[in-house]
């Protein structure tokens, strides 16, 4: 039986904090502007895990309300974060944040808002937000035809993961309206480019990082190792294969 959406990341955290991309700083920039943003701001990620996008609005002085449901990913965010003023960890969901009411600016949702049941969280979005605040939904998607190994890569991941190819490649065209749908007419986009310059060991850990990958141990791994071996050492430069991600952000006020 597969893992619930709150279990898959336990064994994955600590892969996911060394190995996942961070969002490019343009985002908050852009937000800022649009959401109109002071600087004492509140700020509520919601399905935070290790904390990745909670740091992207800390850096920028805002405080920060990190919401998690898995223990494993909390902890990691809270012993990468937690000495920072500013931050508060909070064990929640989406669809139940146990936050206070209209006490959020802005609340936002990075690579987690597939998981959520949409109206169940919409309700709940509604009910943290001030009046006439935004929601931001942002992700990194790999951009697959950037290269010659971001084409190998996905091919392989098609070829040898049955659970992505079966849902994460036939979704991939439509990501966005999950997205679209969550916030309507008041929906805005923006796409910024990103990067990640890998090692081996780095791309296997990104690999892994990923709810669909088998984990070290499993029967499945060591071959598909051999074969990501073979397309990194035929596209490598100096030692790195670059993943190359298209950052897409939707917002808006949620209606």
């Amino acid at each position: 039986m597969s893992p619930s959406p709150v279990e898959r990341f336990s064994d994955r955290a600590g892969y996911y904090t060394r190995y996942r991309p961070d969002y490019p700083r343009a985002v908050v920039e852009l937000l800022a502007g649009e959401a109109g943003l002071t600087a004492h701001a509140v700020i509520v990620d919601i399905g935070s895990g290790t904390g990745l996008s909670s740091r992207l609005f800390l850096d920028a002085g805002y405080t920060v309300y990190g919401v998690e449901p898995n223990a494993a990913m909390r902890a990691a965010a809270e012993e990468a974060l937690g000495g920072r003023a500013g931050f508060h960890s909070i064990d929640g969901r989406a669809e139940a944040t146990t936050l206070p009411d209209a006490m959020a600016d802005l609340a936002v949702a990075a690579t987690a808002f597939h998981w959520f049941e949409a109206p169940s969280a919409a309700d709940e979005f509604r009910r943290i937000l001030k009046p006439g605040a935004f929601v931001a939904l942002f992700w990194n998607t790999r951009a697959t035809s950037a290269s010659g190994f971001m084409s190998d890569y996905e091919q392989l991941l098609i070829s040898r993961l049955p659970e992505y190819a079966d849902r994460w490649a036939r979704e991939r065209g439509r990501q966005a309206d999950p997205a679209r749908a969550f916030l309507g007419e008041t929906l805005r986009e923006a796409h910024f480019d990103n990067r990640q310059d890998l090692h081996f060991d780095a791309m296997l850990g990104r690999l892994a990082s990923s709810s669909y990958a088998p984990l070290p141990g499993s029967e499945a791994y060591e071959p598909l190792v051999a074969e990501l071996r073979a397309v990194f050492d035929r596209r490598q430069r100096n030692g790195v294969v670059s993943f190359v991600y298209d950052t897409r952000v939707y917002y808006g006020p949620l209606r």
